[in-house]
């Protein structure tokens, strides 16, 4: 990893500073005593703690003046550190310089005292406030710890003042070179252990006011070895030098803490929010921007035109066929997956000017700016859908995939935001329900949602005012001509439009989420007319009930199963529940929820067999009793060999497994002749009776029973 520039800038400086101080030594140990433009480096020297003092204030403003809400432990501990090392430069420049303050003279020993003091200090508390972790701190604990330290030093320096004759001359006034050495030594290691604890500490990743600090500390370093060397007397320039090493370590830790008190901060909320503003506008999967993006995107579009001159613009919704389907059968992995996928090719297929976006779930949306002719703006969008290729590899399996795609344009269908995207996703789902790839929104779409729109308003409160009813289809045993089930089908009389068609609101009660409620009362419904006409005498038949998507995924199905039967009183095994081929898409859970139900002693069927994608191999260790041959093979079974073979084929599975068989759609004797053929067990259809009322199947159908 190279070297980052403020990395390089701290190697610079350090070791520039580092030979100055070599050459500047040297020349000390060379002059002896001698003594060059006295006066002018006495007040460089008096400059410099001045400075010093006025840098210490800066900081001290910055640490705790500032961001006095959010006061943490490193910019609290350096502020008032400064503000008792600032007073102690002062006061050490001020003693080397021979001036009296407040009448009081400041000696040899006293200026040496200050300086060792300022030192220690310095290295201790630079080594403890930045190579710590920072925290927050508390009000109080900011004026505990200023007043504190203000009435320590306070006092310390008053006491040095006053008993500065009884210092130890012998230890202060450095006559003695191996006690200088050692004072020096135990100062430069205390900065250097600092200078290692921080980089330490920032081994993986160096903050700009981390590299500052260090800076500050290798000044300090130089600062105090050229001081030292100075004393006492030695060499002025080395002192004044020293002084002004000082004066630079400050100003680098004035910038360090102006980085960690200002910029950093700064920089990272400016970070923070970038990155929330990028969430708030993008898709957390394909990285794409989102809905709300491609909202004000449009309106700017729409805007910028003005309504003069109207430029036309398209908006494509985008969906992804049966992705609900891959995801059950595939898991939400491979669908995040292939969501990613389809984003990265859709983008890569995209013209200038063009945008795509991620609006929820399996939809995605494309805009196509500033084409002059309506005709121009279709043919470029399909051109775009054509161009998506369907083969998706996804963990190694290469899966097709089909797209839909639906059309508004501006300003022909609508002239806001709003108005273009509901019109294109209208489009999108009239695409799908009709088996089209491609759809340009038409005002009969309009009409047709606000219908089903209206419907969904009505079907949530048919439950509540008794709408609902059931019909029933008897079945009979092809052997015995006997009635031996029947199946329970739900009907709808509209208060409004009167009786509908199964198709025109069970694919509507599915999409809203309506048919668990709506399930769940045909269940108990067909329950307790069963039980009523055991209770009334007939002969006990077994009921199929026919389970939704969304009925058979709840968690605890077998639970409100089992409760409707002990509510009811009825028999399980007088109960059958029907299910479909893809529900068992996703075997581990299908198995699972199977074998719940079959626990309660309920039979177990799958309808429409034949038409889904069930595996063979699962199909054999599915708890199931029962096949029911859907009615789009037994209607053409006299005309079509290949329905009579997959007829043939089933029924004999069926006997292997040891399944028994019901064909559906039963409407001729020829047809029921060849399902007799083939060992088919019953059938259901209009040539025995069409879906008849409840008090029908009792007066014509169970009573024969009884009979």
């Amino acid at each position: 990893m190279g070297i980052r520039t403020e990395e390089r800038a701290t190697i610079i400086q350090g070791g520039l500073g580092l030979a100055v101080m070599l050459g500047v030594v040297m020349f000390a140990a060379g002059s002896g005593n001698r003594s060059n433009a006295a006066e002018s480096l006495q007040t460089l020297q008096l400059v410099a703690g001045l400075v010093c003092g006025a840098v210490s204030f800066a900081i001290f403003t910055q640490g705790w003046i500032l961001f006095t809400d959010k006061l943490s432990k490193q910019r609290l501990y350096s502020a008032v550190l400064f503000s008792i090392l600032g007073i102690l430069s002062f006061l050490n420049a001020a003693g080397t310089s021979g001036i009296k303050l407040f009448g009081l003279e400041t000696g040899l020993r006293l200026s040496n005292a200050f300086l060792i003091i300022s030192h220690l200090l310095c290295a201790a508390g630079m080594l403890i406030i930045f190579s710590t972790s920072d925290r927050q701190v508390s009000g109080q604990h900011k004026i505990f710890v200023f007043s504190g330290t203000a009435l320590v030093a306070a006092a310390g320096i008053v006491s040095l003042y006053t008993y500065q004759n009884h210092l130890p001359a012998g230890l202060l006034e450095f006559q003695n070179i191996t006690v200088k050495m050692v004072l020096m030594s135990a100062i430069l290691a205390l900065y250097a252990t600092g200078i290692f604890s921080i980089l330490y500490r920032h081994r993986k990743e160096r903050p700009r006011a981390a590299l500052t600090v260090i800076r500050a500390l290798m000044f300090m370093m130089m600062g105090f070895t050229l001081l030292m060397t100075g004393i006492p007397g030695d060499s002025r320039l080395a002192h004044v030098l020293g002084s002004w090493y000082i004066v630079i370590s400050y100003y680098f830790v004035l910038k360090g803490v102006y980085h960690l008190t200002i910029d950093e901060p700064f920089r990272g909320q400016r970070a923070i929010e970038a990155k929330m503003k990028y969430m708030a506008y993008h898709d957390d999967l394909t990285g794409l921007p989102n809905l709300r993006r491609m909202k004000e995107f449009l309106g700017s579009l729409l805007t910028s035109h003005g309504k003069d001159e109207p430029v036309r613009t398209g908006v494509a919704v985008i969906n992804i066929d049966r992705f609900k389907a891959i995801n059950d059968s595939l898991g939400y992995s491979a669908g995040d997956k292939l969501l990613m996928e389809v984003g990265e090719r859709l983008s890569g297929l995209c013209l200038q000017g063009e945008k795509v976006f991620r609006m929820g779930e399996d939809e995605f949306a494309v805009i196509f700016p500033g084409p002059k002719e309506v005709t121009e703006l279709e043919s470029r969008a399909e051109q775009l859908l054509v161009s998506v290729d369907p083969s998706i590899l996804i963990d190694e399996t290469e899966y097709h995939i089909s797209l839909s795609m639906g059309l508004s344009i501006y300003p022909e269908d609508g002239d806001s935001v709003d108005q273009l995207i509901q019109y294109a996703d209208m489009a999108v789902h009239h695409a799908k329900e009709h088996d089209q790839i491609f759809i340009r929104y038409t005002e009969a779409m309009k009409k047709r949602t606000q219908s089903r729109v209206e419907l969904e308003n009505d079907m949530r409160k048919a439950l509540e005012r008794d709408e609902f009813f059931l019909e029933y289809q008897p079945q009979f045993s092809l052997l015995t001509g006997k009635m031996v089930g029947m199946e329970a089908l739900v009907r709808w009389n509209h208060p409004k439009r009167g009786l509908l068609p199964p198709n025109d609101f069970i694919p509507l009660a599915e999409d809203s989420g309506l048919i668990v409620p709506l399930g769940e009362w045909v269940l108990k419904t067909a329950c307790e007319h069963n039980r009523k006409w055991q209770l009334d005498g007939y002969e006990p038949v077994c009921v199929s009930v026919n389970l939704s998507m969304r009925q058979f995924r709840q968690y605890n199905l077998a639970d409100k199963v089992d409760a409707i039967l002990r509510e009811v009183g009825l028999d399980a095994k007088y109960l059958e529940l029907e299910v479909t081929e893809s529900m068992t898409f996703d075997i581990d859970t299908a198995l699972n929820q199977l074998q719940s139900l079959k626990r309660l002693g309920v039979h177990i069927s799958i309808d429409d067999f034949g038409t889904g994608y069930s595996s063979l191999n699962y199909l054999k260790s599915l708890p199931i009793d029962r096949l029911k041959i859907d009615r789009s093979f037994v209607k053409e079974v006299m005309l079509d060999g290949n329905d009579a073979a997959i007829v043939s084929t089933i029924t004999t599975m069926a006997h292997h497994l040891k399944l028994k068989v019901t064909a559906e759609g039963v409407e001729s004797e020829e047809q029921l002749e060849f399902l007799k053929g083939q060992n088919c067990h019953e059938g259901q259809g209009y040539l025995f009776s069409k879906p008849v009322p409840a008090r029908v199947l009792e007066s014509q159908f169970l009573s024969r029973l009884a009979g």
